[in-house]
């Protein structure tokens, strides 16, 4: 073991606290002779053989079920749903969510603090299978299965990288895991853990590159097993990356959102499906259904704890248990209305479910709504499906002129849950049909993490919140609180000022 000691030296900024892209390089074996401080060595990787790589990218894969349930689904959805319309942070205690609601939030946000802490790590993650894979000798490692597994970490890299950018704009770019730190090393090394943030422009155009060579070698989508990620997986994030705006392209969003089209995959007949429990309350009725292209499985023996922040453990022995607290993320009136206005019954049932409380903060307590997706500790974390696919196609057909085309897509979607076609008007004009796919994704997909994201990039986010207290605007909740204005800079959320004190290459964002 190397022996582990203290550099006292002028760029010593508290390394051992840097969470997210520290010292921790081996994550199986946390702090051991190849991540320390020491004084020399004859390795820089613990990774020999193909179960050393095949165990790193199993790390990987687990340490996303783990960890998503609270920053990667909790935390995302306070900041895409509850800062526009589809919900209220549902605890108004709660300080940290009540700033994001209002538009108040500032560096000290601990949510936000984690959640940034929490895209390093699963960059850190993936960055273990990517840097090392390729110096693996062991001949029992297929050359498939080299290219295959790290396909699979660039994907999730980008996954990561993609949504911590939506987030916070700039964002420091880690893409080797780097060495580790030793007395001799410690001045060229100790600053590659630190990096200054990367432009957005060049964040996505990174992940794009990264992209296009990993679905030529990323597994076909396998039908029986979503959590593992594919083509399929691989293609639809190309297609989201190419419809934001720092490197739009919707022709290229067209193309992939048509490969995904061709992989296997459908609508499942019955929305409930996507999100229900079967007859027996022993499993979910659907899992890894043939509309999901990526989730996150969990089981009744084996579950996730997502279900007590939002309603009750559906399937479970005692559905009372956690339910004397406030749930988070309340749908909110607005989002309510709407889906009563388009005769959305279907959707809004699975969406959303009304209960019986011991509290009264937005509703009577004897009608109070609740997020209804993540209904048991069963229930899976989807995060890409083909009914998203297929509305991302159709906003790239209105952005090109295909206004019929546009509407074929939406109107799959609408035929699912028994909704009439889009009305004439609806393709009258790219303005009328981007509206309208606007809407049908926000009934399609709310409490999924894209509404924030969606207003953004279709340029309605600033004129969404700043009318969330108007009772003029359609955006008005009379349950709202008092939400501040804001502008450009704001649709960005701050750098947190504990990564600005463990890193001085960052920067603040504008207007924070």
């Amino acid at each position: 073991m190397k022996k582990i000691f203290n550099i006292i030296t002028s760029i010593s900024l508290a390394a051992t606290c840097f969470t997210g892209c520290d010292l921790d390089l081996h994550p199986l074996n946390n702090y051991n002779e190849f991540n320390v401080i020491g004084d020399g060595g004859d390795s820089d990787t613990q990774y020999k053989t193909r179960e050393d790589i095949q165990g790193t990218l199993t790390s990987m894969y687990n340490n996303i079920k783990n960890d998503i349930q609270e920053k990667g689904l909790q935390d995302l959805l306070s900041n895409t749903d509850a800062r526009v319309d589809n919900s209220y942070c549902g605890s108004p205690s709660n300080q940290q969510l009540i700033t994001l609601e209002t538009h108040t939030q500032d560096g000290a946000n601990t949510v936000l603090n984690r959640d940034w802490d929490y895209y390093l790590t699963q960059v850190n993650n993936a960055n273990q299978v990517i840097t090392y894979i390729d110096d693996i000798e062991d001949p029992a490692l297929t050359e498939t299965e080299r290219n295959q597994w790290k396909a699979e970490a660039l994907i999730w890299r980008a996954y990561s990288w993609f949504e911590m950018s939506l987030i916070f704009g700039d964002i420091p770019m880690l893409t080797d895991a780097p060495p580790a730190i030793t007395a001799e090393n410690v001045q060229e090394v100790y600053p590659l853990y630190y990096p200054s943030q990367t432009k957005q422009v060049d964040v996505f155009n990174y992940i794009a590159e990264d992209l296009e060579w990993a679905i030529k070698y990323a597994p076909d989508l396998n039908t029986s097993d979503k959590f593992k990620f594919s083509k399929a997986t691989g293609n639809g994030l190309l297609a989201r990356v190419y419809a934001e705006k720092p490197i739009r392209d919707y022709e290229k969003v067209k193309k992939y959102c048509e490969t995904v089209e061709a992989m296997n995959l459908r609508l499942v007949d019955d929305y409930a499906d996507l999100w229900s429990w079967n007859d027996d309350k022993t499993d979910m009725r659907a899992r890894h259904s043939s509309e999901s292209i990526f989730e996150v499985p969990y089981t009744k023996s084996q579950g996730n704890w997502v279900w007590m922040m939002y309603w009750r453990n559906g399937i479970g022995d005692n559905p009372s248990a956690s339910f004397d607290w406030q749930k988070w993320n309340t749908p909110s009136r607005n989002l309510i209305n709407h889906y009563k206005a388009q005769g959305d019954e279907i959707r809004l049932n699975q969406t959303i479910i009304f209960d019986d409380c011991g509290w009264s903060t937005y509703y009577p307590s004897d009608n109070y709504p609740f997020v209804y997706k993540y209904r048991c500790n069963a229930s899976s974390i989807i995060l890409m499906r083909l009914a998203e696919i297929y509305l991302l196609h159709a906003e790239a057909l209105a952005q090109t002129g295909d206004l019929p085309g546009a509407a074929g897509y939406v109107n799959r979607v609408r035929e699912r849950v028994n909704l009439d076609p889009l009305p004439a008007s609806a393709s009258s004009s790219k303005e009328n049909m981007i509206e309208a796919i606007l809407d049908e994704r926000r009934l399609e997909l709310a409490f999924e993490g894209h509404r924030w994201f969606d207003l953004i990039r279709l340029d309605k986010a600033i004129e969404c919140v700043n009318n969330l207290n108007n009772p003029n605007s359609r955006y008005y909740d009379p349950k709202k609180p008092i939400v501040n204005k804001i502008d450009e800079n704001k649709l960005r959320c701050p750098v947190p000022d504990e990564q600005l004190e463990k890193n001085v290459n960052l920067v603040q964002n504008p207007g924070y």
